[in-house]
């Protein structure tokens, strides 16, 4: 392991590398600690790194990388390592809390022999994960059609949350079943390390378009609400769901999302005084509008599918498979201003993190996640273990799922 931190550190540290050799318990416990403390080597440095430590890569060698945007990982191994060396690329389609058994493994068989990748296979096999075998421009899509979106739109309530110094939970208009899931969700997305979010949406080409045309879709959909074009808003709305969802497509399967999950896992609680409200919901309806303007289908990716995708995919579908629910949404979107300030926030959000992405600004996205990371520090512990649950809920229904067809 060789890495090199570059933000927060002492003076005369900013190059300063940290490499260990052997992996007993002992390296292990300095190999968390030191990555838990910020000395990652995080994805926008990749080529750097390689560029030092991948010529003297021995003859034979299998390498790979770990990285959630594989473009500029490969154009790094083939810039600099040896034409004898096998490359072997892989990526847990999960994060580091969620348990890998059962959950999908990309492997990337690059620039090696099946005899490599058997062996890559045959290590990892301790993950108990189920392989899934693509390019890496294949992979580099299918993240982008089912995290780019996803991401945009729950860091994005963060940030309009954080702009109106709101903690969402102590409010009666985000108490409720999409509420509990968009929050947990929300706070589970900015508990994690900023540049994990940052190296997905910047160095994806794909992804960099999505996230442009999410937010264009939320500024276009804001517009409507604010003209009070309840019909065309509605037009909008409809077409998009029937290009994503399709309704032969899925209204006649199980939802991806049971309704107990969704009421079960409350940060806060409705009273009498303060009853739940509608929500116009614009972060969702922009993430549907986003994928029919780009023609993105996020069900032809359930190969890829883990509990996380699932409860993102899953909270949007609840909306649009509930005629009634929808209606109302739509009906709250134009007539219902106490939103408006809200709204905009959210507008103002989603092109920020729009901006970063096009201009390519790591720094600034930096200091744009940190600053909302550290407004909802307070409640990451608590999220944390209602959003494991969460999690933990979703694989079983999957689980099941499985097993009744099969598989």
């Amino acid at each position: 392991m060789a890495s090199t931190r570059t933000a927060s550190i002492p003076a005369g540290m900013e190059n300063f590398t940290v490499g260990l050799i052997g992996m007993g318990d002992m390296g292990r416990m300095y190999a968390e600690r030191l990555s838990e403390a910020g000395w990652s080597v995080e994805a926008a440095f990749i080529d750097r790194v390689i560029a030092e430590y991948g010529p003297s890569t021995k003859m034979g060698a299998i390498v790979g990388g770990q990285t959630s945007c594989k473009s500029p990982e490969i154009e790094a191994f083939e810039a600099h390592l040896p034409s004898d060396v096998f490359i072997v690329s892989c990526h847990s389609l999960h994060g580091p809390g969620v348990d890998p058994q059962n959950q999908p493994l990309v492997l990337i068989q690059h620039r090696a022999p099946d005899e490599a990748l058997h062996k890559v296979e045959a290590v990892l096999s301790c993950l108990k994960s189920k392989y899934v075998h693509l390019s890496a421009q294949e992979h580099d899509r299918i993240t982008a059609d089912t995290q780019a979106v996803t991401h945009a739109a729950f860091l994005s309530m963060g940030k309009a949350w954080h702009a109106n110094t709101q903690y969402p939970w102590e409010l009666s208009r985000y108490v409720g079943g999409v509420e509990n899931v968009k929050m947990n969700i929300m706070l589970r997305i900015y508990s994690q390390k900023w540049h994990v979010y940052a190296g997905l949406a910047i160095l994806n080409p794909e992804a960099r378009k999505q996230v442009a045309q999410y937010a264009k879709s939320v500024t276009e959909l804001y517009k409507l609400m604010l003209e009070g074009d309840l019909a065309g808003l509605t037009a909008r709305i409809y077409a998009a769901r029937d290009k994503v969802f399709g309704p032969s497509k899925i209204w006649d399967s199980r939802p991806l999302l049971e309704a107990s999950i969704l009421t079960s896992f409350s940060l806060g609680t409705p009273t009498a005084e303060t009853p739940a409200r509608p929500n116009n919901h614009l972060s969702l309806l922009a993430m549907v509008d986003c994928w029919a303007e780009l023609g993105i289908v996020p069900y032809d990716h359930m190969l890829c599918s883990t509990p996380l995708f699932r409860l993102r995919l899953g909270v949007t579908e609840h909306l649009f498979r509930n005629k009634d629910m929808l209606d109302e949404t739509l009906c709250t979107a134009v007539q219902d201003k106490r939103y408006r300030s809200d709204d905009l926030e959210f507008t103002f959000a989603a092109r920020g993190w729009a901006e970063c992405v096009t201009l390519g600004h790591f720094e600034t996205w930096e200091k744009r996640f940190v600053s909302t990371q550290e407004f909802f520090q307070p409640r990451f512990a608590d999220a944390k273990k209602v959003g494991d649950e969460m999690m933990k809920k979703v694989q079983e229904s999957m689980d099941a799922n499985l097993k009744a067809e099969g598989k």
